[in-house]
């Protein structure tokens, strides 16, 4: 959120959440974070997508796509958008949805923050919870291989209720793990049933047969504590004193055998014990809004590749990125285009990466943002030059 030469307006102290049963929607200040908005909704029993680290603002998240545990059975963020109000380069304060200003509605659906500051946003609801089915195993490196091809084919044919993610990782030296396992570095899934507890463990049955873990956590449990989960891991001031981070992600046409294998053997050269490798199974609701429905820019491709990589070690800067930016080049040939820009690096906001973001859309974008920023006073981001 900070940067050099520019100016970082925080908005953390901005954090209503007011939920309107009658249109079952909700209202958020800009300055919430996911926590604050599950908190409020899961009161009603509803839930909108928001995304898989609680403490994460639901600005930054939303404006940028939204990618999050129900983002099969009801799109991303972005998709359950109503409206937002922003202020405009020029002062303006506007309100942005479909029957007003729809070019910069529009926009702000994956633009992030090129177009103003947004000071609040309008969701939908959805019934989701209280309680859910979660699913999470971790397996020993050496079951990596068999383990990670099962979650694959489990998840291709899987309901539009499950939304799952894979990660290689070093299991942290907490507490909160059994001794034996602690600085481990094992393959693991998440997968998060959007219905209710008892549905979820049943349609998660055979995921949760695909190996034999050395640790299962999966269970019936509150929407809001699955939505926590991975928190201390990525949060300053618990786990870590501090902690460094360089993400970058890229979409993958497929999920083959083959690439598999190289991804088992990559995780296993990772720099940190703080470094994770994660593996997006996408699809459902999300892929079905038109690419051209909103400003964020893939939506067909069936996996997302993400290296979040992490370090508390300083002297481990240059080697952790050069690390980084080595395996996403040479994951390239798995590729399908774009990635996604919630997860670009950290100051690399070059017109090619920004076109590569937005394909297709990149050229309505940067119209737009002649109109309501035609002096790119909104640029420390990845940004979008005025046409």
């Amino acid at each position: 959120a900070l940067c050099d030469g520019g100016l970082t307006i925080d908005l953390s102290l901005m954090r209503a959440v007011r939920v309107d049963q009658r249109s079952n929607t909700v209202h958020v200040q800009g300055g919430a974070t996911l926590a604050d908005v599950d908190r409020e909704t899961q009161v009603f029993g509803l839930a909108t997508t928001t995304g898989n680290v609680s403490e994460t603002g639901i600005a930054g998240l939303t404006l940028g796509g939204g990618f999050g545990n129900l983002r099969r059975k009801y799109g991303l963020s972005i998709d359950n958008l109503v409206s937002v109000n922003i202020v405009t380069a020029d002062g303006r304060v506007l309100r942005a949805a479909e029957d007003e200003n729809p070019d910069l509605f529009w926009a702000v659906r994956g633009g992030g923050g090129n177009f103003g500051v947004v000071t609040s946003f309008e969701f939908h609801l959805h019934p989701v919870g209280p309680e859910v089915y979660f699913a999470a195993q971790f397996f020993s490196m050496d079951h990596a291989p068999q383990a990670f091809r099962a979650w694959r084919d489990f998840m291709e044919a899987a309901p539009e209720d499950i939304s799952s993610l894979s990660f290689f990782w070093t299991v942290p030296r907490v507490d909160a793990f059994p001794e034996e396992i602690r600085g481990k570095r094992v393959f693991l899934y998440g997968a998060l049933h959007a219905s209710d507890a008892a549905k979820g463990e049943q349609e998660t049955a055979v995921l949760r047969q695909i190996g034999t873990p050395i640790l299962d956590i999966s269970g019936p449990g509150p929407y809001c504590a699955w939505q926590a989960s991975f928190d201390p891991f990525f949060s300053r001031g618990t786990v870590y004193e501090e902690i460094y981070a360089y993400w970058k992600s890229l979409y993958l046409g497929e999920l083959t055998d083959a690439h598999i294998d190289e991804l088992v053997v990559t995780a296993q050269g990772m720099p940190s014990e703080q470094c994770l490798m994660a593996i997006w199974h996408l699809g459902g609701a999300m892929a079905r809004v038109p690419e051209d429905a909103t400003a964020f820019g893939k939506r067909n491709a069936p996996y997302m590749l993400s290296y979040d990589s992490c370090w508390t070690d300083p002297t481990l800067t240059e080697t952790v990125i050069a690390w980084t930016r080595a395996q996403v080049a040479a994951a390239q040939r798995h590729a399908s285009g774009g990635l996604y820009l919630n997860f670009p690096g950290v100051g690399e906001n070059s017109e090619d990466l920004v076109r590569a973001a937005y394909g297709d859309n990149f050229a309505r974008l940067a119209k737009v943002k002649r109109r309501y920023d035609p002096g790119n006073l909104f640029r420390i981001n990845q940004n979008i030059k005025p046409q």
